[in-house]
């Protein structure tokens, strides 16, 4: 099922008038550049045949903690002066926005305290411990890990940095737009996961500014989707988190939501809700046709287009945002497990 835009959500066709613009993700781009991957967008000649268009993937599993996310959190930590930095830094996360953190954090040399909740995989968990950063696991959804993290702000005077609505870390986002629009310039269409929208809100700015003909379709779970619940209310709304198996894709968008839910309510064109089934076939595809590890989050794109939920008008990109699904659970998606 497509959820369109409710008429009465303002459409902002000015990029420059929008919380983040062009010329912000151009100075992140030039910011983390040497510091991240310019990740390759490849053709799948598999879902070029099923669409009837070509389909590329843009594979952000090749970033060095498998995952987009450490765009935005080392664009947001070297936007911050050394004496925040010397403070330390704090985080909530589902599990990939707190290992970009981690891994930006070792690599500046700077403490990092991650906040997650019970909810997040044990192998995203382990991973951020291997990183040298302090865990906190709080409550039972993204909002209780939230708390916890603006509790250390306050307590610890630590430095946040939050894991979408945050313009340094949209911005860094959006350099995958760029990116997309360098490789394709005819793009007719960008297929991306959407949670709390900093992914999807940073690469529709980059895109809509530089091919704004290019439609941009978020892609959530059935199951707890908070940007979708508040785009339909037309203001952010709460929405009970629910374990999916596009667990990165959890947690509300916060009711203050200063940045994502307007990029997002203004420039997305089409929200896709896929069943857990659906993804699960997303992730056996992304195994067996395009020899990818993709965890549930990465593979709904894919899984849009194996379930015939979308109708690509020209040559479209699928975001595959990350790869961090846990050893155990991807093998027995793999042997048919029901979902």
């Amino acid at each position: 099922m497509t959820i369109m835009k409710r008429e009465n959500i303002p459409r902002l066709t000015d990029t420059d008038i929008l919380p983040v613009t062009l010329a912000d993700i151009r100075r992140a781009s030039a910011r983390i550049d040497g510091r991240v991957a310019r990740t390759p967008l490849v053709r799948s000649s598999t879902l070029s045949g099923l669409a009837g268009q070509p389909v590329h993937l843009k594979l952000e599993t090749l970033q060095p903690i498998g995952a987009f996310k450490l765009r935005g959190a080392m664009n947001a930590i070297l936007s911050l002066d050394d004496a925040c930095r010397r403070q330390g830094l704090v985080t909530a996360s589902t599990g990939n926005h707190g290992r970009a953190v981690a891994y930006a954090a070792s690599e500046l040399g700077v403490p990092a305290i991650i906040c997650m909740s019970s909810l997040v995989p044990a192998n995203k968990v382990d991973a951020i411990r291997a990183l040298g950063a302090e865990v906190h696991i709080v409550g039972v959804s993204q909002d209780d890990a939230q708390e916890e993290a603006e509790r250390l702000v306050v307590e610890r005077g630590l430095t946040s940095i939050p894991p979408f609505d945050n313009v340094d870390v949209v911005a860094g986002q959006g350099t995958i737009g760029l990116e997309i629009i360098s490789d394709s310039p005819d793009l007719a269409a960008v297929l991306v996961p959407l949670s709390g929208g900093g992914l999807a809100g940073g690469i529709a700015v980059a895109v809509k500014a530089l091919r704004p003909q290019a439609r941009l379709i978020g892609i959530s779970m059935e199951r707890g989707a908070a940007m979708n619940a508040s785009i339909t209310a037309g203001r952010p709304v709460a929405v009970r988190e629910e374990e999916t198996l596009a667990d990165s894709l959890g947690g509300g968008v916060g009711l203050k939501n200063r940045i994502t839910f307007a990029l997002c309510s203004s420039l997305l064109d089409d929200v896709i809700l896929l069943s857990e089934d659906e993804i699960a076939q997303g992730i056996r595809h992304a195994w067996h046709q395009e020899a990818l590890t993709v965890e549930g989050a990465g593979a709904v794109g894919i899984a849009a287009i194996l379930a015939k939920k979308v109708e690509l008008p020209g040559p479209a990109a699928i975001i595959v945002s990350g790869a961090n699904i846990d050893p155990k659970l991807h093998q027995r998606i793999l042997e048919g497990a029901e979902a």
